[in-house]
């Protein structure tokens, strides 16, 4: 058998040497009544070729955001990728590679990923960052953590327009920390005002800009109560491109800044995988999670790389580790880091330009459609419109129409009913006017129908 290639003499010599009498008995952790006693309802076996044209078939259901225009946003966002990334990222040295279990070795690598951390500290405005981490959501929860270990502090407050996947995954991690989170309820119009929730207990205080809605903030206000109570800021950036366009969270005061990198050199691949940013001061290096990649020079004075920090647990006592992070996300971020080269300073600075400005246009053509309202007084490529009815049917009914009309709040928040009539949308450098027209075409008809 191609995949299975064990007969039933193999299955009993393992049995045999583990002294198990069957199969059953590597599940007797598993609770009878939480056990399966039917067969599952899959399809009979069939050939490779025609498992092949079955899995097509269904993946041909799925309408992708190359095949029609997208408005897509919340997180992950449809940037134009150069074919160079790509390209490079599938040469053998680079797409093989792993873990730098043995770092001296790995000049390439460490290279790689040093250069990377020169990109991401310079965009976040902060003085050093790590090797990339999972994604922006496990990257936010990791800053939490470090946030507790640094103030010795369990309190955290989270901003109402956090996005809730990294909400759900702050308060997935920080539970088993014990921590204590406090969050403030989703504020649409952008007015949430978190300072007063600030106290002498806090650990940190988590803010997104630009936030779920879209709104962008200046954050230096919030960074001021926090360093006045002994808290840390932690600015979470969802859409990295706005980091060409508007000051930098470091700039602003933040001490942590986390971001998802997946809007350069990262397709959006229905879900992943991403890649983790993370940066912060320097006099807080000790408590960052992953590894940080340095600059050296060896014994003949030539220019290498080393692995400076490696506190993962995989490298030293547990009870020491700052994370339990198994791996860094290597190839995304060798990818965002060949994107953001190739853009170069003034070319990622233009991108941001054209993202904003195309998503000013769009924004005033939609919010001119009857009954629609812009929430936003300020966005980089992302903004709320306020629909007459619920936004979820809606966009329902213009994918059936082909047109990705952009995620309806209620998905993100479905215990807020008032939030029902949202609509998030994404401009991108890749959204058309011709685009732009047949989304207002298609909500106005939408929209006028009550659906």
């Amino acid at each position: 058998m191609r995949y299975l290639p064990l007969n039933d003499a193999d299955r009993a010599a393992m049995l045999a040497k583990i002294g198990a009498a069957g199969v059953d008995d590597l599940f007797c952790d598993v609770p009878e009544a939480a056990r399966l006693d039917t067969r599952l309802d899959l399809p009979p076996p069939a050939g490779e070729i025609a498992v092949e044209r079955e899995i097509a078939a269904m993946a041909a259901k799925n309408l992708g955001t190359g095949r029609a225009p997208s408005f897509l946003g919340a997180g992950a966002y449809r940037h134009h990728i150069p074919a160079a990334v790509d390209h490079l990222i599938q040469r053998s040295e680079f797409l093989t590679s792993y873990t730098p279990y043995q770092p001296e070795i790995s000049q390439g690598t460490l290279q790689a990923l040093f250069e990377f951390q020169t990109q991401v500290a310079l965009l976040t405005g902060m003085e050093v960052a790590n090797a990339s981490l999972y994604d922006g959501a496990t990257a936010a929860a990791e800053a939490v953590l470090m946030a507790m270990r640094l103030t010795r502090r369990r309190r955290t407050v989270l901003s109402g327009a956090l996005h809730p996947h990294y909400r759900d995954v702050v308060r997935t991690m920080a539970a088993l920390a014990d921590a204590a989170l406090v969050s403030g309820g989703a504020r649409p119009a952008g007015d949430e005002d978190l300072a007063p929730l600030i106290d002498g207990d806090t650990a940190a205080v988590v803010v997104q800009t630009p936030d779920l809605f879209g709104h962008l903030h200046d954050l230096r206000a919030l960074a001021a109560a926090c360093h006045e109570n002994g808290a840390l800021l932690i600015a979470v950036v969802t859409e990295v491109v706005s980091l060409g366009a508007v000051m930098s969270p470091g700039a602003m005061g933040a001490d942590i800044v986390v971001a998802e990198g997946q809007s350069l050199g990262v397709p959006l691949s229905f879900g992943g995988p991403y890649v983790g940013l993370m940066a912060t001061r320097e006099k807080f290096l000790r408590q960052m999670p992953g590894r940080l990649c340095g600059e050296t020079i060896d014994k003949d004075g030539r220019r290498g790389f080393v692995l400076t920090l490696s506190a993962r647990e995989q490298h030293i006592r547990r009870e020491k580790a700052t994370s339990n992070i198994c791996t860094n996300s290597g190839l995304c971020a060798l990818a965002f880091c060949i994107h953001l080269t190739l853009l170069g300073e003034a070319g990622f600075t233009k991108l941001a330009r054209l993202n904003h400005r195309k998503a000013v246009r769009a924004a005033d053509e939609l919010a001119a459609l009857p009954g629609v309202r812009l929430l936003n007084r300020s966005f980089f490529n992302e903004f709320t419109l306020e629909l007459p009815v619920p936004a979820a049917p809606v966009v329902e009914r213009l994918a059936g129409e082909g047109i990705l009309a952009g995620v309806p709040v209620s998905r993100l928040e479905p215990k807020a009913p008032e939030l029902a009539s949202l609509l998030l949308v994404a401009v991108t450098e890749l959204t058309t006017d011709e685009e732009v027209a047949a989304l207002a075409a298609g909500l106005r008809r939408a929209c006028s129908e009550k659906v």
